[in-house]
């Protein structure tokens, strides 16, 4: 079984019409496991229809540097049984299940300079990463935020707030549909044009699909390396991590031996069939990154420089990002008895 506790609901505010913040209290002997970076996610359990459950992953919005609860923003989804419960039924003084905090969609230092790029609830782990920036580094921020109109805009007067109280570290730019239209692939390119480049900040993205593709492919353009890219995306979880794993599927196959840069360091393994890369890496004592292990983010994505690799799943890669020969790690099985994969390029 999975390492779960039960959060008590401190309070839930209105965000917007359609989002909340659930504030969770945690018992000071769970402090330590529950200490997170910005921009991680917690995975809870949502009760379902007929006594099931769902699990959700929500991203925490809270920074972990100002010494109060966990804060998770969770916005309405149509059709979305876990978002519509929370913002329908959740009060405070309920529980909830929840996984200690995961993911990777945090910056190595809290001193760098970073290009924000959110759009609608994608604002959640970006505005971790900004509280947490503001009030214990010293980097500059520039934040470009989508929203469909004024009202939409989650989070508004605290940006506001911190852009003025911090003139020379956060420039907040937002865009309107309602005013501007949707935001395409040459409007995005034009507004991260001035802070992006091969050597320039490290970029965060996260948003709805549509979005987050025009402005990947906007990145691009401006030549952003995949490396500097660091994506979150929003998806469901097909199993559920609170219960006991169920059985695997038979990906038997032939034995490989694989290469793996990662850090600076080249490290050599055989690779056997039907064990997932990131499995055997994770196994072998290497700290490969990894976040949903479903293949639904990129967080474990590297590049396969030598022989063939299969992925069983993937959600997030886009035809451009295969060309260039990344795959997921949490998804990619051997198909020659020979690969080089470099977690560095």
């Amino acid at each position: 079984m999975a390492d779960f506790h039960r959060l008590a609901v401190a309070e839930v505010v209105q965000e917007t019409a359609d989002a909340v913040s659930l504030v969770l209290r945690v018992p000071s002997e769970l402090a330590e496991r529950y200490a997170y970076r910005p921009g991680q996610f917690l995975t809870v359990r949502v009760p379902g229809p007929d006594g099931t459950s769902l699990a959700r992953c929500y991203s925490l919005s809270s920074s972990p540097h100002d010494g109060g609860d966990l804060m998770v923003t969770v916005k309405r989804v149509a059709e979305g049984r876990g978002s519509n419960w929370i913002c329908d039924h959740l009060s405070p003084g309920m529980e909830l299940d929840a996984l200690p905090p995961e993911g990777t969609f945090t910056p190595r230092t809290l001193d760098a300079d970073l290009l924000l790029v959110a759009a609608g609830s994608g604002i959640t782990p970006v505005m971790s990463i900004i509280r947490a920036v503001l009030a214990r580094g010293r980097g500059h921020l520039v934040l470009l935020y989508a929203n469909r109109d004024e009202r939409s805009v989650i989070f508004a007067e605290e940006l506001r707030g911190l852009a003025e109280a911090h003139p020379d570290r956060l420039v907040v730019a937002h865009w309107l549909e309602s005013v501007q239209g949707l935001p395409t692939r040459a409007h995005l390119a034009g507004l991260a044009g001035p802070f992006t480049g091969p050597d320039g900040r490290e970029v965060f993205l996260c948003g709805p699909t549509p979005f987050m593709d025009a402005a990947t492919h906007a990145l691009r353009d401006l030549g952003v390396p995949r490396k500097r890219l660091h994506i979150e995306r929003f998806v469901s979880l097909t199993e559920d991590p609170f219960e006991s794993a169920g059985p695997q599927p038979d990906t038997a196959g032939p034995d490989s031996t694989v290469e793996v840069e990662l850090d600076g360091q080249r490290h050599r393994f055989r690779w056997p069939a039907g064990t997932k890369l990131l499995d055997l890496l994770r196994e072998r004592g290497l700290d490969a990154p990894f976040s949903c292990r479903e293949g639904a983010c990129s967080a474990c994505a590297c590049r396969v420089v030598g022989g063939e690799v299969k992925m069983l799943r993937n959600e997030v890669l886009d035809q451009t990002d295969l060309d260039e020969g990344y795959v997921l790690a949490c998804q990619s099985l051997p198909v020659t008895e020979e690969v080089t994969v470099s977690y560095d390029e």
